[in-house]
């Protein structure tokens, strides 16, 4: 005796409790739109360039160093930046001395809206914002959020032999010297 089993999957067979008609009615359109929009946005946002910001005391000052000292070069603003998907800064857990000028007007027309943008490695972007305080003795102050860029900031410093000193490992602090010989302090917010 030759038992022959015959698998035809249609679609009401892997959905035997969801007619047809339902899953194309308005309401089933809408949770396939919704679910293709969920879709497509996580896709937009996964691409997406990861972004440092670092808040400097003299925009200017800042893009003579970044662009003419370490050669980083200038990035478009990335997409989701326009649609208030961008990181925080996180201002509850920052030290008052680094907000001094909170509010300070920014650059525009510079190289995009609010501020510079550098691209730093293959899908990480720099974002260059005013608004820190200057530090002891007048020192330009460059403040980060994120060790991380700090990190890659030491690294592009140390590569293209800028002269620089550690000051502290936790949290990180160096000072470095620009092309006019003003001192520049990066500075890691500690919380």
């Amino acid at each position: 005796m030759v038992l022959t089993i015959s698998i035809n999957p249609t679609l009401s067979a892997l959905l035997p409790s969801l007619p047809l008609d339902s899953l194309f009615s308005t309401q089933g359109i809408m949770v396939m739109l919704l679910a293709a929009y969920a879709v497509a946005m996580w896709m937009f946002l996964t691409s997406a360039p990861k972004v440092y910001t670092v808040m400097v005391s003299d925009l200017e000052m800042a893009r003579q160093f970044y662009e003419g000292m370490l050669e980083l070069p200038a990035a478009e603003v990335p997409l989701h930046y326009y649609y208030n998907y961008e990181q925080t800064l996180g201002g509850t857990g920052i030290d008052p001395i680094y907000m001094s000028n909170v509010g300070a007007p920014t650059t525009s027309g510079m190289n995009g809206p609010d501020g510079l943008w550098y691209q730093l490695q293959k899908n990480t972007q720099l974002h260059i914002i005013g608004g820190a305080s200057l530090g002891n003795k007048n020192r330009q102050r460059h403040v980060g959020f994120d060790r991380d860029c700090l990190e890659q900031l030491l690294m592009r410093v140390q590569t293209y032999g800028v002269k620089y000193k550690l000051r502290r490992e936790k949290p990180l602090n160096f000072l470095v010297k620009d092309m006019q010989g003003r001192v520049i302090e990066v500075a890691e917010v500690s919380n």
